[in-house]
């Protein structure tokens, strides 16, 4: 089996884990190809053997790898995307964060995550992705996300007004801070803080959801992921910021954007020990009442 492993500088107390990690591959005769940026932080803290592969690059990966592990929290389960894109190498995340929603598995379950990957006691959950498109080139082409698009004002400067059209018919006019478009994935992250829905991750749809809307009866609108959705910023300032996942750009309000679902999906590991129910009520304390 081929393992990639990527990550990124964390606490140094997390480091014994690093080194379970690559052990237990080690143990199993499993071949690892580690982020290059990584491993050069890696190098003067844990033992590698001198077989370790290094990558830099989607291209390294495409055919080499089984699958890509994830070290640190949700954010470095983020970058994963634009390291496999299309090519269907399937992820799984190692929390060595706080909260870990998309990085499941706990660094005290390390040897146990191990054990089932390579014995192949997983299951593959396809997650959709929203795709930007635009007229001038943004994201340095890598205009896909797993969790959201997001519009939003720049710094404080006052609200923009964020004209909304679901397949070139009008939707609503945002009076607004910002305003999320949010996958399924997505729904349980920055939409959620702002108080849109929980969707479950293979019903087919967006979540529309406005950052402190002026008025209080503008709600988050669920919609069907088939649909295009477009905008037309303006506002007292000539820039926005626009963000997918955890990736920003400064834009002028002249540029034409629209959000569509993407050609392809991104393919998460999910260990039989592990469901998307018991994520969001482990994870989220979702329906935690103290009186039980």
């Amino acid at each position: 089996m081929r393992i990639a492993i990527y990550g990124r500088k964390f606490n140094d107390s997390a480091i014994q884990h690093v080194q379970q990690l690559i052990d237990s591959f080690l143990s199993h005769e499993v071949e690892i190809t580690i982020y290059a940026a990584f491993h050069a932080y890696l190098i003067p803290r844990i033992q590698l053997p001198d077989s370790v592969k290094l990558f830099t690059q989607h291209q390294d990966l495409v055919n080499q790898v089984d699958c890509l592990v994830s070290i640190g929290g949700d954010g470095t389960m983020l970058d994963t995307l634009t390291l496999v894109r299309d090519s269907g190498i399937p992820v799984i995340g190692i929390n060595m964060g706080r909260l870990g929603f998309l990085a499941s598995i706990a660094k005290t379950e390390i040897a146990t995550a191990v054990d089932s990957l390579v014995k192949g006691h997983f299951t593959i959950d396809k997650r959709s992705l929203i795709k930007l498109e635009s007229n001038i080139e943004l994201f340095n082409g890598l205009n896909y996300g797993l969790n959201d698009l997001t519009i939003h004002k720049k710094d404080t400067s006052s609200m923009i007004i964020i004209h909304t059209y679901l397949n070139g018919e009008f939707l609503n006019s945002y009076w607004a801070d910002g305003l999320i478009v949010a996958t399924p994935t997505g729904s349980t992250g920055y939409s959620l803080s702002c108080g849109g829905p929980i969707i479950f991750p293979s019903s087919e749809n967006f979540v529309i959801t406005p950052i402190s809307p002026h008025n209080l009866n503008v709600r988050p609108i669920i919609i069907s992921d088939n649909q295009v959705i477009t905008f037309e910023v303006e506002g007292r300032s000539a820039h926005f910021l626009a963000t997918l996942d955890a990736r920003t750009e400064t834009i002028e309000s002249t540029v034409q954007l629209a959000v569509r679902k993407a050609a392809f999906q991104i393919n998460l590991i999910r260990l039989h020990s592990e469901n998307y129910l018991g994520t969001l009520r482990n994870k989220l304390m979702w329906g935690l009442d103290t009186r039980n």
